[in-house]
């Protein structure tokens, strides 16, 4: 059975480069060339589904449809983008259940991703419904374009680069994976002010988007536990991982992950320009190819253990 990302391995094979295409499969969001000027938009999409990525039976219909856009904004924002617009597709149960009709669960949905989009100054351009009698399933497609000359790649890290991470990590599932604030702010500070190699959102946790960035810019990476920023939900969390476990490989934090040069780090670290967010330095970019954990003195090969589809 193939797993989401070896399966996108093997799309992404299948696609040829096009010339209004500067950056496709492999990154948070494509980076289409429009017009005869060539001008860049970014281009994401992210589909959520009831009982994957959220409980409609437990859970406001509002906070639903906000995730749905907030995580689309998320990725414009590992680009180091802007996001201009929104179109928003639902595939709606038939009989919604606690929620009224489907038309009724369908204008709460949008009531969240309305207030979002206004908050980011996001334009709801369109979009589509239909109804089934599977589970509520949302897609949204998200429009940005880049702050910088172009979009911030997973591909960009370079060794002796260090790696930051902004927020806290780990026990997203308390709650926090329906109300995030996604780092468009932060992101157009991180471009504006530093030189940023390569960045993602961490979605699938740690322990999986790290190794996105190592495998596509072709490094390695030594992370430091102790440096590790973990969230309160994480230590409060149960079951039989640690805390730190947990803020490795929970994911949905939608925090972004980044590496700049030492020379960036120490005026990142030194005179911070992100206002009214923590951002946390916890390992280095290495030659090779694997990621490792540095924990109590003891290094360890850092395996994949976040969120993967499987299919």
């Amino acid at each position: 059975m193939a797993g989401e990302f070896e399966l996108i391995d093997r799309l992404r094979q299948q696609v040829q480069s096009h010339p209004n295409l500067r950056l496709g499969i492999g990154d948070d969001a494509a980076e289409v060339l429009f017009g005869k000027n060539k001008t860049p938009v970014l281009v994401t999409v992210d589909m959520l589904m009831d009982q994957v990525h959220f409980d409609l039976a437990n859970t406001d219909p509002r906070l639903i449809g906000r995730k749905a856009l907030a995580v689309n904004l998320s990725d414009i924002a590992a680009m180091g983008g802007e996001a201009i617009a929104i179109v928003v597709s639902y595939a709606l149960p038939k009989g919604a259940g606690d929620h009224g009709t489907g038309d009724q669960l369908a204008e709460q949905l949008h009531q969240g991703i309305v207030e979002l989009a206004e908050q980011h100054q996001v334009a709801v351009a369109g979009g589509d419904t239909n109804s089934w009698k599977g589970p509520l399933v949302i897609s949204i497609t998200a429009l940005g374009q880049p702050v910088g000359p172009k979009a911030i790649e997973r591909s960009g890290a370079r060794v002796g680069d260090l790696i930051f991470v902004t927020g806290e990590l780990g026990g997203s599932l308390a709650g926090r994976h329906l109300t995030f604030t996604p780092r468009l702010k932060e992101a157009r500070e991180l471009v504006n002010n530093y030189d940023v190699h390569a960045m993602i959102d961490l979605s699938d946790g740690i322990s999986s988007d790290l190794q996105h960035i190592l495998r596509e810019s072709e490094v390695g990476a030594v992370l430091h536990a102790e440096q590790i920023p973990i969230h309160s939900d994480a230590r409060r969390s149960s079951g039989d991982r640690s805390p730190l476990e947990h803020a490795l490989h929970d994911g949905e934090d939608f925090e972004v992950l980044f590496t700049v040069s030492p020379e960036d780090a120490v005026r990142l670290t030194s005179h911070p320009l992100l206002t009214g967010t923590r951002v946390t330095q916890i390992g280095e970019i290495t030659a090779g190819s694997e990621p490792f954990l540095i924990d109590q003195g003891e290094r360890r090969l850092l395996t994949r253990s976040g969120w993967e589809h499987s299919l």
